[in-house]
């Protein structure tokens, strides 16, 4: 339930259509909170790489929420993010929540320039999310059955983008968040081979884990059409943030929510039990 607290006119709510920004939408909009979604298709449509687009997309717009595409780690988003965010201030909309890169320098930056603007800042420091393996890069290679990244033994604390939500909406409508970071993990440490086991569990299927290089994980994505920008992007978090600075937990969410975050075989259960590792829906 979102507290008693803070509301000014609308939330703009920046990759409205991604992961995180599809379920802070649902949320607000839920509770009665007046939602813009900021994406090239919305209305007024909103576009990182156009800055004429931004100030029509902050008209009326007293919170935002900041997710960057590709990442936040891209070349770049220090200056793109730091330029919208002093827009967003200058336009009233002085609430702003940023979701940030656990374990990047260049996220720090961005963070950085953000905090310049002289915004009310809560920023929220995420690690990998579950729903990679079921909403985005990851999800054909589990339908396939076979995963293969170059992430090693390495364990990650694995986030449910259900709990960065949950996070970024308190942080957007209740008192008490402005001025804090919160470091967000799952409850649990598990190597990307373990996370692989647990999908195949829920799903009652066989599906591999297949450690690769780095090079051969690009030519593979290159294979698949994943876009340049995101390629680049995962070979730096696989070949230089995964390298155990992350393996550790955290209580983001347990400072922002009072709760627990979810555990991963939840995340598990709850997407298997939708279809969407079900081999028929390729063919869907």
């Amino acid at each position: 339930m979102i507290g008693n607290t803070y509301q000014a006119n609308q939330t703009l709510v920046l990759g409205g259509t991604g992961k995180t920004g599809r379920r802070v939408v649902q949320r607000l909009t839920a509770h009665g909170v007046p939602a813009r979604v900021g994406s090239r298709s919305g209305q007024p449509p909103f576009d990182w790489e156009d800055p004429s687009t931004w100030a029509a997309a902050l008209d009326g717009v007293g919170s935002v929420y900041i997710s960057y595409y590709p990442d936040i780690a891209a070349p770049g988003a220090v200056q793109v993010v730091g330029s919208f965010a002093e827009l967003a201030v200058h336009s009233g909309a002085r609430r702003l929540v940023l979701l940030a890169g656990r374990g990047e320098p260049e996220s720090e930056s961005a963070e950085q320039a953000v905090r310049d603007s002289g915004a009310d800042l809560t920023i929220l420091r995420s690690t990998w999310f579950s729903q990679n393996f079921s909403e985005d890069y990851l999800l054909e290679p589990v339908l396939a059955g076979e995963v293969a990244l170059p992430a090693g033994d390495t364990p990650e604390p694995f986030i449910d983008a259900d709990d960065i939500a949950d996070v970024a909406v308190a942080a957007l409508t209740e008192d008490g968040h402005v001025g804090r970071l919160y470091e967000l993990t799952g409850p649990r440490l598990l190597t990307f081979a373990e996370a692989v086991h647990e999908i195949a569990e829920a799903t009652g299927r066989e599906i591999r884990y297949v450690p690769v290089s780095i090079d051969e994980y690009a030519t593979a994505a290159t294979g698949q059409g994943v876009p340049d920008e995101v390629i680049d992007i995962l070979t730096y978090l696989f070949g230089e943030v995964l390298d155990g600075r992350n393996a550790h937990l955290a209580d983001g969410v347990q400072r922002a929510l009072g709760r627990e975050p979810r555990d991963f075989a939840d995340y598990a259960r709850t997407a298997a039990a939708t279809g969407v590792w079900s081999p028929s829906a390729v063919t869907a």
